[in-house]
Parts: structure tokens; sequence; C-alpha cells
């Protein structure tokens, strides 16, 4: 028999082997641990609400542009970016467990709730980063080291080393397992506790990471080419620049909603698969 799934993301009994989340156990369990109370409806951002990941990705590119060759910049400019990162990770887990069949209550947490969690999450994958970051440069592989310190922001971003790109699916699923833990956990963030499942579940969720980083590495060059097209376009077009500059951000957020859709896609299937089947 496949071990009990965790109720934040339980297989139910049925032939569609849906997911389901708990009687609301994950905002529960969440506001106890994060000590906030919901004081206002949740934040929808209006028109935005059928696609809520998009105003964070749309943050999280122009924090990205500010902060470019600004050495001053640079690292604050990569928290905040990394943070509406989470949060736009957040909101696409939401959607694509309920397009399994299954229900989440992640969307029920309020900003200030989402953000807490998030800066949460962030300085244990960050210290992750650090630490395979100076193994793998003490190891020998120093030009690629710096690679991995892209890879919380590769989930929805280009990076420029293929090896980066699996690095990043290897980062989307640990982050989704330390979010699918905190509800066995009381809401409490657990990094080993999502190794540890890593471990567990390594099978389905080894094989979903090879074919999520292989999809990255399409879509990496699939990009540079209309990245290419676009730099041509600003050549030859007598468009006036704030047009230009929008279109290379509508360029950048919607490449960035499109890698996150489909890492989710794949890591929730992965794991829906290793729960039902074992490993």
């Amino acid at each position: 028999m496949p071990q009990a799934m965790p109720r934040i993301l339980a297989i139910a009994a049925t032939p569609a082997l849906r997911f389901a989340w708990h009687e609301r156990g994950m905002t529960v369990a969440l506001r106890q641990q994060l000590s906030l109370r919901k004081t206002r409806p949740e934040t929808s951002f209006g028109p935005f609400r059928p696609l809520p990941a998009l105003p964070w990705l749309v943050m999280a590119t122009a924090i990205r542009i500010v902060g470019f060759g600004k050495p001053g910049l640079i690292v604050p400019a990569l928290v905040l970016a990394d943070v509406c990162v989470l949060l736009a990770f957040f909101a696409t887990a939401r959607d694509s467990i309920q397009a399994a069949g299954g229900q989440s209550s992640l969307g029920e947490l309020t900003l200030g709730e989402q953000i807490k969690l998030s800066l949460s999450i962030l300085w244990r994958i960050v210290l992750v980063i650090i630490i395979a970051t100076l193994a793998t440069a003490a190891i020998g592989f120093s030009s690629f080291a710096p690679h991995l310190l892209w890879g919380l922001d590769g989930m929805a971003f280009d990076q420029g080393a293929d090896l980066g790109r699996f690095w990043s699916a290897a980062i989307a699923a640990l982050v989704l397992l330390i979010i699918v833990n905190a509800e066995s956990n009381g809401g409490r963030v657990a990094l080993f506790a999502a190794v540890k499942d890593l471990g567990r579940h390594a099978l389905w969720l080894g094989a979903a990471v090879l074919l999520l980083g292989v999809i990255n590495v399409a879509l990496g060059y699939g990009q540079g080419l209309v990245r290419t097209a676009i730099w041509h376009f600003w050549q030859i077009s007598m468009v006036g620049q704030p047009l230009k500059n929008l279109i290379y951000v509508v360029f950048i957020f919607s490449f960035a909603m499109l890698r996150l859709w489909i890492t989710l896609s794949i890591l929730t299937f992965g794991l829906k698969q290793s729960y039902a089947r074992g490993g």
C-alpha cells in the first residue's frame, strides 16, 4: 500500500485519484505558526484575478530590470524579486492543484501571511543554494558555481547555463515539498523534513525534475530566439522607446509565467503519481 499522503495534498480514495486539502488545515496551521490574523479580504489584483501569478511576475520583472547593472542594488533587488517569485509560485501551485482535481487553501492566506511565509522559505532555500554553490566551487567547478546562485530566480526566469536550469527545477521541487510539508508540521516550515520527503519521492519527482530540466533548456533556447528577434525589431523599428521597453517587459514576464505554469504542472503531476503508486 502506498504511504498516506499528508492532508495538505491528500489523494482521495477514488478511481480519479484527486488532490484535496483537508478542512482548511493548511490555512489554520499556517496562521497559528505565522501569528497573523486575517483582517481584510484577500488581495485579488482586480482584473488580474484569473491570472493570480501575473502581478507578482510583473513586479519581479520590474525589480530585476531596476537592479540590473547596479552593484549597490543587485542583492536587495534579487531578494525582492525572489519574494515575488515565491508569491507567484504559491498562486500557481494553488491553481495547479485545483487543475488536477483538488482544492487549495493557499489563496485564503492574506497578503501579509503569504509574504511572511515567503520570507520563511526564502532564507532556507538561500542557505541550500549558498552551500551548494560553495561546495561546487570547492570541488573545482568554480566557473559553473555562480550559476547555482540563480536557482530560485530560475524557477520563473531564464538563466545562462543548461545545468543551472536543471538545478532550478530541483529547487522548485524542494519549494513545493516545503509547502506540502508545512501542514503536517503544524504550519512550521521545515527544510530537513522536506529534504527527507524529496528522497522518499525520488523516483517520480526525480523523473519530473529531469523532464522539467529538459523543457527548461528548450524553453531557454526558444526564449533566446525571441529575444534576438526583439533586438532586431529595436534596431529597425521607428516606434518610441517607451513602447520598446514595454514590449521587452511583456516578453520577460510572459515567458516567466509560462515557465512557472509548466514547472508546477509537471511537479504536481509527479508528486501525485508518487503518492498514488509509491516512490
